[in-house]
């Protein structure tokens, strides 16, 4: 058995500032890689800079990230690194803006390396400027992992690289979910719990490694009636939510963050299966949010896997509350609702994900290519 997790994580109010020793001691010239606008408006980037105005550290911000990060912008990213002799990298916002600065941080240590290649495996290592990752989403724990999703449009691929990029340095606040959308929480916390679920039903799965998961599932679990309430709240139809739960409010943004953090250091012991294996193909075709689409798949997964390790199963649902599988699955829909695609389509995906092997072989008493089809003909609606 083993454990793993190189990050210096800190998980508390203000740890910006509260541990900029320790990120001042990272570099002397930083690039700091954001999306559009997130980073600006829920303070992130504001406590990052102060850090580093007063520390006397030069920064170029990057903040051209867009969601599902693709070769282009890593490469782009990358050059102004180069320029700016940068030597390290800051991400700050979801899974897409800390992949990107994975990404980009493998590129300004390689430049022999083209971000079109980012995807193909390497003869050997290849080593990677410091990354320090600033997390404003509770879903992807990418400040917790060493992997980055990362597409390239060029050959439709929407994939993790084969690099190991772990951050040296990990910042996590849940202020900074005060701005963010609801229905973003509720997005990626769904992730977080297909990365914890994920984790348990996988053949890597350990004594050792299930601590993460198993805290996790129970925070996440006091948080599933809030999450259920704010997608009510936003679609005054929706009847099925108990009348006494409140939505998400500044009460639970630590713990949901904590969560997400949890979820990410699962993953790094495990990684995903095959509930994100058939995701991709969803967001990369339909643009389907991630967090959505690795859920669609998940409820199904879980109803397979409950015939082959039961008693994990079991142990999941009960660390969040839920009676039964089929519970598991109302509480996904009420969050996610129901994802419809053509019949070409999900054909396609089918066809694709039956030589998955890379998820497909981590199914705790493997998958047939029956249950593979059972799985896409329960999770989505066909037109």
């Amino acid at each position: 058995m083993r454990f793993y997790v190189p990050t210096d994580i800190y998980v508390e109010k203000d740890c910006v500032k509260n541990h900029a020793k320790e990120m001042l001691a990272v570099g002397k010239r930083a690039l700091i890689v954001t999306g559009h606008s997130s980073a600006k408006a829920n303070g992130s980037l504001n406590d990052v800079t102060e850090v580093l105005n007063d520390g006397g550290v030069a920064y170029q911000i990057f903040d051209e990230v867009e969601e599902n990060p693709s070769t282009d912008t890593v490469r782009k990213g990358a050059q102004i690194a180069r320029e700016s002799n940068a030597d390290f990298i800051i991400g700050i916002g979801g899974g897409s803006a800390i992949d990107a600065a994975k990404a980009m941080a493998l590129l300004i240590v390689n430049p022999g390396l083209n971000a079109d290649d980012l995807h193909k495996t390497p003869s050997h290592p290849l080593d990677h400027a410091p990354v320090v990752a600033v997390p404003t989403t509770c879903g992807t724990g990418s400040e917790a992992t060493p992997v980055a999703i990362i597409t390239n449009h060029k050959i439709n691929l929407k994939k993790s690289i084969p690099h190991r990029i772990f951050p040296v340095l990990a910042l996590v606040d849940g202020k900074y979910l005060a701005s963010a959308k609801k229905q973003l929480i509720v997005n990626t916390a769904v992730d977080a719990l297909s990365h914890m679920v994920e984790s348990i039903l996988n053949v890597h799965s350990n004594t050792l490694n299930r601590m993460c998961p198993e805290y996790g599932l129970k925070l996440l679990g006091e948080c599933k009636e809030a999450l259920i309430a704010s997608v009510a709240a936003n679609n005054s139809a929706t009847q099925n939510t108990s009348q006494n739960a409140a939505p998400i409010d500044a009460s639970l943004y630590e713990k949901l963050m904590l969560t997400s953090t949890i979820a990410g250091m699962s993953i790094a012991m495990t990684s995903t299966a095959v509930p994100h294996g058939m995701s991709y193909d969803l967001t990369l075709c339909k643009g389907t949010p991630h967090g959505p689409a690795v859920g669609y798949f998940l409820a199904a997964y879980v109803e397979i896997c409950h015939k082959k390790v039961p008693n994990d199963v079991e142990k999941v649902l009960s660390l969040l509350g839920l009676q039964s599988v089929e519970e598991f699955a109302e509480m996904l829909q009420k969050l996610i609702g129901t994802c419809t695609v053509t019949r070409e389509l999900r054909d396609q995906f089918a066809t694709a994900m039956k030589t998955n092997h890379s998820k497909l072989d981590l199914v705790p008493g493997g998958i047939t290519p029956e249950e593979v089809e059972y799985i896409y003909d329960k999770s989505l609606m066909v037109k």
